[in-house]
């Protein structure tokens, strides 16, 4: 039996209520606006923020959480639940393509992070009002795939290393650019008795060095933080070693850079190319020395003073040459996590996979021992 209006829903009272529910939607859909999805649309994009803050995320990141998503958003003018799988790779394979393929991976992340906030906390209210499924433009045929980023990183020997700084060491005399090449190779000696990474050593400022901490002085980084939650300050150590040579290069290299070096915001490590804008500004302080400015360098260098099986160096290889080798001559693994600043012992191991656990050594020992214990009692 049907009801009066010819409607086809019988007159029981749990199909009545559903059709209730389907004009309430319908009516709702109608009335909806492009403005009032666009206000949504800020609205998700604020609590998502405020949620990620709650959760621990640093400022910084923050900032930086949502602007894949304004920014695809951006280039086809829509709201992110109509935002399709075919637009999301045309503009990814075409205009939006980053130059490198870790920047797209963190992209596609962070799109597929905000599209399941919005499927968790507002896909319902957003099929009542405007009709529109939220599922997320990154789906399982154009989600990103690790290329290698895991594979074993097998650093340099401890001799190979000493060997390589100090056939550095001995050019530096004779280079172009004195300055530089010294900044360089101080830096790049940091990064191994430290094991700090490339873009953490460039943030540095003069300020952030306390050579009254320690025993031999510390310096501030920002580092990563557990879970992709963002920069974390942290202190790196020095030891005997880098507290000598960073004396040196402050003492005699870093007042040759054009900037004031006496300012407590000045990076330690200048860049020694000042962009127009800058320079005509006339400022005390310069820009700092950019990490790819800087991996090239170490790479030139490593092609030209390193000798043995690796020939090609690049910071964070160094970082795992760091730990690797204070790990091989004796520092627990406790320490070794500190000194690189890890949350987890999990992740330090990581940087162990090449540590000489010598297992054939251990076999050999073994099969002494053996033999010794029959001889005794033969």
């Amino acid at each position: 039996m049907t009801n009066e209006g010819g409607t086809g829903v019988k007159d029981q009272p749990g199909q009545a209520g559903l059709a209730d529910v389907l004009t309430l939607q319908r009516r709702a859909f109608e009335s909806s606006t492009p403005a009032d999805e666009r206000t949504l649309f800020q609205d998700t994009l604020a609590e998502y923020c405020w949620a990620r803050d709650v959760a621990g995320l640093a400022a910084k990141t923050l900032q930086t959480l949502v602007a894949p998503v304004l920014e695809i958003c951006t280039f086809y003018d829509v709201v992110p639940w109509r935002l399709t799988s075919r637009e999301l790779d045309r503009y990814f394979a075409g205009p939006g393509k980053p130059g490198r393929h870790t920047t797209m991976r963190s992209k596609l992340t962070r799109i597929d992070g905000y599209f399941a906030f919005l499927e968790q906390r507002y896909a319902g209210e957003i099929m009542r009002r405007f009709g529109a499924a939220v599922e997320s433009p990154v789906d399982a045929f154009n989600r990103p795939r690790h290329r290698g980023d895991f594979g074993l990183r097998i650093p340099p020997s401890a001799r190979a290393m000493k060997e390589f700084f100090a056939s550095w060491r001995d050019a530096l005399p004779t280079s172009r650019k004195y300055p530089v090449s010294a900044r360089n190779y101080v830096m790049s000696k940091l990064t191994y008795i430290s094991g700090v990474r490339a873009a953490e050593l460039c943030a540095v400022r003069m300020g952030d060095v306390h050579w009254e901490n320690g025993q031999w002085g510390r310096f501030l980084v920002f580092g990563k933080g557990a879970n992709g939650s963002g920069p974390r300050e942290r202190e790196a150590f020095l030891f005997q070693e880098g507290r000598d040579l960073l004396w040196w290069y402050v003492e005699q290299i870093r007042g040759e850079f054009r900037d004031d070096a006496g300012d407590p915001h000045a990076p330690l490590f200048p860049s020694e190319r000042l962009p127009k804008s800058v320079a005509a500004l006339n400022m005390p302080i310069a820009p700092a020395v950019l990490p790819d400015t800087f991996r090239r360098a170490v790479k030139l260098a490593s092609r030209e003073y390193l000798k043995g099986t690796v020939t090609e160096l690049f910071p964070h290889l160094r970082r795992h040459a760091c730990a690797t080798h204070n790990y091989e001559s004796g520092m627990p693994l406790w320490d070794v996590q500190v000194l690189l600043g890890h949350t987890w012992a999990s992740t330090t191991v990581g940087y162990l996979a090449t540590a000489k656990g010598d297992p054939e050594r251990q076999s050999l020992e073994s099969s002494r021992r053996a033999v010794r214990r029959l001889t005794l009692e033969s």
